[in-house]
C-alpha cells in the first residue's frame, strides 16, 4: 500500500510539473470577490496566498500603508516600530530587504544590464522566498516551485543560463535524484527524510542551471546542511529527532551556483 500511495503521489507531481501554470491555476480554487474582501474562504478559514492577507503587523494586525511597505525606508520612517501598536519590528525584515538589494546589485554586476540579469534576480528572489517559507513552515509551496520550473525552461529557450536540452534533463534529474534519496532513506530508516517540495525545488534549480550544475548544488547543500545540523545538535539548538528543513541549503547552493561554478562542474 505504501508503494501504491507513493506512486500516486509521484504521478500527481509529474502531472503538476507537466501542466503549464495558466492551466494549473484554473484547476485551483480561486477566491471569489467576497472571499478576497473578507480574507476568508467559503469554509470561513483565512486565505493565504501571494496576495492575501496584505502586509500587516504580526502583533496588532495593522495593515501597512504604502510608505510603511517601502523596503528599508519604511523601517526607518517607523523607527523600527509598528506605527499603530509601537511593537518593535523584527530585524529580519530590514535584513531581508538589504539582502534582496544585494542580490539585485550582484545579478546586475555579474550579468550586466540585460534581460538575463532581470531573470536571474527574479530567480534569486523566488529562491529567497522559498527558503524563508521553508524555515518558518517546513513547506515549499507548489505555487512557487512549479512556476519556477516552467520559468526556468522558458528562459532557457534561448540558452540564457544553459541549453534547453540541459534544462529539461536537469528538471527530470533534479526531481528523480532526491526522490531516490528519499526512498533510500525511508527503506533504511523506516521514516521520511525530506518532503516532496525538496524534489520540486531541485527540479527548478535544474531547469534554470542545467543538469551539470546538479552535482555541485547537491554537494554544497548536503555538506552545509550536515555541518549546520551537527553544530546545532552540539550546541543544543536542535534535538536529534527534530526535523531540519533542507530547502534553505538547496537555495544557498543554488545561489552560489548561479554566480560561480567549480571548473569540473562546468559543461
Amino acid at each position: 500500500m505504501a508503494w501504491q500511495e507513493e506512486w500516486n503521489h509521484f504521478a500527481a507531481d509529474a502531472n503538476q510539473i507537466a501542466t503549464p501554470p495558466s492551466l494549473l491555476s484554473s484547476k485551483m480554487e480561486e477566491p471569489a470577490p467576497t472571499q478576497a474582501m473578507t480574507g476568508k474562504n467559503s469554509l470561513g478559514k483565512p486565505i493565504y496566498n501571494l496576495c492575501l492577507p496584505r502586509s500587516h503587523c504580526p502583533s496588532c494586525k495593522h495593515t501597512l500603508t504604502l510608505f510603511e511597505n517601502l523596503p528599508l525606508v519604511g523601517y526607518l520612517l517607523c523607527r523600527g516600530r509598528c506605527s499603530a501598536c509601537h511593537t518593535p519590528i523584527s530585524l529580519r525584515y530590514p535584513a531581508l530587504e538589504l539582502f534582496s538589494a544585494g542580490l539585485a546589485v550582484g545579478t546586475l554586476w555579474h550579468f550586466g544590464a540585460s534581460w538575463q540579469a532581470l531573470a536571474a534576480f527574479g530567480f534569486a528572489a523566488t529562491l529567497l522566498a522559498l527558503a524563508l517559507i521553508d524555515i518558518d513552515t517546513h513547506l515549499l509551496p507548489d505555487t512557487l516551485t512549479l512556476p519556477l520550473i516552467w520559468a526556468g525552461l522558458l528562459v532557457n529557450l534561448n540558452a540564457s543560463f544553459t541549453s534547453l536540452h540541459s534544462a529539461v534533463i536537469g528538471t527530470i534529474a533534479g526531481y528523480l535524484l532526491l526522490w531516490l534519496v528519499y526512498w533510500g532513506f525511508r527503506l533504511l530508516r523506516g521514516k521520511e527524510g525530506m518532503g516532496y517540495g525538496d524534489f520540486k525545488l531541485l527540479a527548478a534549480l535544474g531547469a534554470w542551471l542545467g543538469w551539470l550544475a546538479l552535482p555541485q548544488i547537491v554537494l554544497l547543500a548536503s555538506a552545509s546542511g550536515a555541518l549546520f545540523g551537527l553544530i546545532a545538535l552540539m550546541s543544543g539548538h536542535l534535538k536529534r529527532e527534530q526535523p531540519l528543513p533542507f530547502g534553505p541549503f538547496l537555495v544557498a547552493a543554488g545561489l552560489i551556483t548561479l554566480f560561480w561554478r567549480a571548473p569540473f562542474f562546468v559543461g
